[in-house]
């Protein structure tokens, strides 16, 4: 990364919130900045005895429409986006007479405030950003010669920087960063706002005294593309949220496979023949906490599918396949009470790689990551102990590891026989994980074999899987005491596997 520090010779500043622009303005004209600017902004900067030339002369095109289009010209826009280091860029500039601009500081209208404070709809449109955006990408996309401001709290260190001979690479890369996340977290706004002006408001949140939506991407995939059958409820922000964790797990699992879900953590999960005995099989794992729950299924739903989840002792709230057979749906409808009210839902896309980037919004902030998409069921499995994996568990093992993968951490998970029969989830200490997930599994933990999301610190917990009658423990290692884990686990009898890839879910 280039050292080099670009002064600021030509800087546009058109905000919102007026919050230390002026001392910005100070900063830039101390240096010899010409200053552009437009409407309150540039008043702000003439009251405090700054010279500013207006856009409207500088572009020698007026403003109009209410001000919606100002900015939005070539001479704006070509100064921003001109490569100074390509010829043709810069032949074009000299053409036509569009001289460079290497800073923009701009903050967008209050959208979000708008809607808050229960604005019109005029009211709200007025306040969609139009050109503040477009000049802060254009801006960010050539960040190696244009230094980009949307956060007034960047203001004091820019202004250092240019009194140390101009802005660096480091900063604008930063500042690029920061435009890019705020321009997507504001259009995100926009089409929330007005997916619910279209009805796609949920009735409420997790809880009722919070409000909802559910917002489609642009190019819908996944649950975005997803059919929710006629009849049955509406679909609530719960039920989405179990959906995605019920459609994550069975995404990892070959066909003829089910997932239950409860609360986003797998309750129920099986491998099958058929769709239908990997459905009851899956039941089986945990009836008490299957009731009521959400299940998704690799493969197309069949009608004798459907006669095992209408008979007596099941009620689910959402279901999901890839497709469904048109006698299932009517047997799921017509047969058990709660048929009626059953959220029936087609998901083209189960089976393929979610590939997406994953966030989570925090206070003030937002958290991004790419998506957990290599697939447990193919993780190579290497024994790392003395005592060889049982022949016929492989599979076992393999499923062990998807379902610790989609169970919230710490998680351990107990697999027999291609079927979840105990699950320990969200603890603070993997023992007590372990200690849950052979509770739930009862009898059926002799001869089960285990899934850790992450590494064992100490020998404790698999030394209680072992001395409840786990054989094989499948972990992706990577602890200080991986050795005297395993020696632990070879004095038991107990088989260990090291994937090498953790599967934190938080």
């Amino acid at each position: 990364m280039s050292t080099a520090r670009i002064p600021v010779r030509r800087a546009l500043l058109s905000v919102f919130y007026k919050d230390g622009i002026v001392e910005l303005g100070q900063a830039l004209a101390a240096q010899g900045t010409q200053l552009l600017s437009t409407g309150g902004t540039m008043r702000s900067l003439q009251e405090a005895g700054l010279e500013v030339q207006e856009v409207a002369d500088y572009t020698g095109f007026p403003e109009m429409m209410d001000g919606r289009v100002k900015t939005l010209h070539p001479m704006i826009h070509g100064g921003l986006l001109a490569r100074r280091d390509e010829e043709s860029h810069v032949a074009s500039m000299e053409e036509h007479g569009i001289g460079p601009i290497d800073m923009v500081v701009v903050n967008l209208y209050p959208f979000e405030e708008t809607v808050a404070g229960g604005g019109t709809v005029e009211e709200i449109i007025e306040k969609i950003d139009i050109g503040g955006p477009s000049m802060l990408r254009s801006a960010a996309k050539n960040h190696e010669s244009v230094a980009v401001l949307c956060d007034p709290t960047d203001y004091s260190k820019v202004a250092e920087e240019l009194a140390a001979g101009g802005t660096t690479m480091e900063t604008r890369a930063a500042l690029a960063a920061k435009v890019f996340s705020r321009t997507g977290e504001y259009d995100s706004a926009i089409g929330r706002w007005f997916a619910e002006q279209q009805g796609a408001g949920l009735r409420y949140g997790e809880n009722p005294h919070q409000s909802a939506g559910f917002f489609p991407d642009a190019s819908p995939r996944g649950l975005g593309a997803a059919k929710v059958v006629p009849g049955g409820k509406e679909m609530s922000y719960n039920n989405w949220l179990d959906l995605d964790g019920t459609v994550a797990a069975v995404n990892d699992l070959p066909e003829n496979s089910a997932v239950v879900v409860k609360h986003t953590n797998p309750c129920g999960a099986a491998l099958g023949t058929s769709v239908a005995e990997a459905l009851e099989r899956a039941w089986e794992g945990d009836p008490l906490s299957a009731f009521g729950s959400v299940i998704a299924v690799h493969g197309t739903f069949t009608a004798a599918a459907a006669e095992f989840l209408a008979g007596p002792g099941h009620f689910v709230e959402v279901l999901a396949a890839p497709d469904f057979e048109e006698e299932a749906i009517e047997i799921l409808r017509t047969g058990p009470k709660w048929g009626k009210n059953l959220r029936i839902v087609r998901v083209p896309d189960i089976g393929k790689a979610r590939e997406q980037q994953e966030s989570r919004r925090l206070w003030g902030a937002t958290l991004a990551q790419g998506s957990d998409d290599i697939s447990a069921f193919q993780a190579e499995l290497k024994q790392v102990g003395e005592v060889a994996v049982p022949a016929g568990r492989e599979d076992d093992l393999r499923l062990a590891q998807v379902l610790v993968k989609h169970l919230k951490s710490n998680a351990i998970s107990l697999v027999k026989d291609g079927m979840l029969v105990g699950a320990g989830a969200g603890q603070m200490s993997r023992v007590d994980s372990a200690e849950i997930a052979v509770k739930k599994a009862g009898d059926r933990v002799q001869g089960a074999v285990a899934g850790s999301d992450a590494f064992f610190p100490f020998p404790d917990g698999p030394e209680a899987l072992a001395d409840a009658g786990v054989i094989a423990i499948v972990q992706p290692g990577g602890s200080m005491r991986d050795g005297e884990v395993n020696a632990a686990c070879d004095a038991k009898g107990v088989a260990m596997v090291h994937t090498g890839t953790r599967h934190f879910k938080h």
